[in-house]
This record gives structure tokens, sequence and C-alpha cells, in this order.
């Protein structure tokens, strides 16, 4: 089983995290804003990638530290799963419809961690998540996990099913890419034989 964890501890969070690729899509998320445990469930759901997140964070701050370290402490417990990423698919891609909405999300699990983001809200909260903390949370958890991600929304009005439309999207391109393609077997998806976090040549 590819699994990873990770405790991450600042005094600004402290956070405990553990991913099962393989999984069946259990999850146990608790990070103390709502709309954010909502929307990693969909994740781990959709991507069938098992996930367990508590994190104690400032919120009396505001939500900006537990957002971004909950993003980065995930990316690199499912870093940390990945291994070596011998025999993974490595792309992945999925249209995401919900009800008026359609979200495209695209990735390559590159080691080069890059972010593309065109999408937009037209309310500042959904519940007490402030609605431009979910362009930073993708961006987080791009860099933690070196991940190229491009998530782009196509058309929708309500808020909340683009929001949910975009995380359903990556779960599933997530699921597409993690997965161990038996053509190839232990080869490392590159020309280059290397993909690491961070590795420009790959």
């Amino acid at each position: 089983m590819r699994t990873g964890s990770i405790s991450r501890k600042t005094k600004e969070t402290a956070i405990e995290v553990a991913v099962n690729l393989d999984g069946t899509g259990e999850y146990d998320i608790a990070t103390g804003v709502g709309f954010l445990d909502h929307m990693v469930e969909q994740f781990s759901r959709h991507s069938l990638i098992d996930v367990t997140l508590k994190v104690d964070g400032d919120l009396h701050v505001d939500q900006h530290h537990t957002v971004e370290d909950s993003a980065i402490a995930l990316g690199e417990a499912i870093l940390q799963a990945l291994g070596e990423k011998r025999g993974i698919a490595r792309y992945g891609a999925a249209y995401s419809p919900m009800d008026e909405t359609l979200a495209r999300v695209a990735l390559d699990i590159s080691g080069r961690p890059y972010l593309v983001w065109k999408a937009g809200f037209s309310q500042p909260r959904l519940g007490e998540m402030d609605t431009e903390l979910f362009e930073h949370w993708f961006h987080s958890i791009a860099q933690a996990a070196g991940i190229t991600l491009h998530i782009e929304l196509l058309y929708g009005q309500n808020n909340h099913h683009i929001i949910e439309g975009i995380y359903k999207g990556f779960a599933r391109a997530m699921r597409s890419a993690v997965e161990l393609d038996p053509r190839k077997g232990d080869a490392v998806p590159s020309t280059k034989g290397l993909l690491g976090k961070g590795t420009i040549e790959a």
C-alpha cells in the first residue's frame, strides 16, 4: 500500500495527516473550517485516496494559516506516498459538471509545481470560508506535492457548485494520475528516469 503521513507543527498550526493512495475514499477530516472539511471530504471520496486530516490552527486570527498549512501537509503526505513515482500514470484530467457549472482540471505529477487558476467567485464567503483562499489552497498543494495543475471554470453561477465542481474534478484527475499502469511496470514515467519534487528536468 502506498501510504504517507506528516506531522507538521508551527506557531500557527499543528497538523496530523495520513493518506493511502490505494484506498477506497475513506476520510476523517477536522480542520476547524467546516466548508474546507466538506471540500477535502469530496477530494477523498472521489479520488479514492483515504485521508485523515486533523488541524489545530490559529482561527482566532483568521483562516489563512489553517487553509494554507492543511494543503501543504496534505501535499507532502501525497508526495511521500508516491515515493519514486514508479509505474504511475502521471497525468490526469477531468471535466466536472455540477448542475449549471462545468469545471476542467488537468494535472501532471511532474515534480514541477505550478498552478494555473482561471476561476472566480461572486461572493466573499462560502459558509465561514473566505472564497479567496480556495486558489491559495490549490497553489499550496501543488507546490507541496510537485504537481503542475491547471484549473479552469468553463462556466457556472452558483458559488457552491463552482468550488465543489473544481474539487471533484481535482479528485478525479488525481485518481487517474496516481493509479498504477500495469503496462509501465516499475518504470518511472519520464525519459529522464526521475520525477522528484522540483525536478526541472523531468
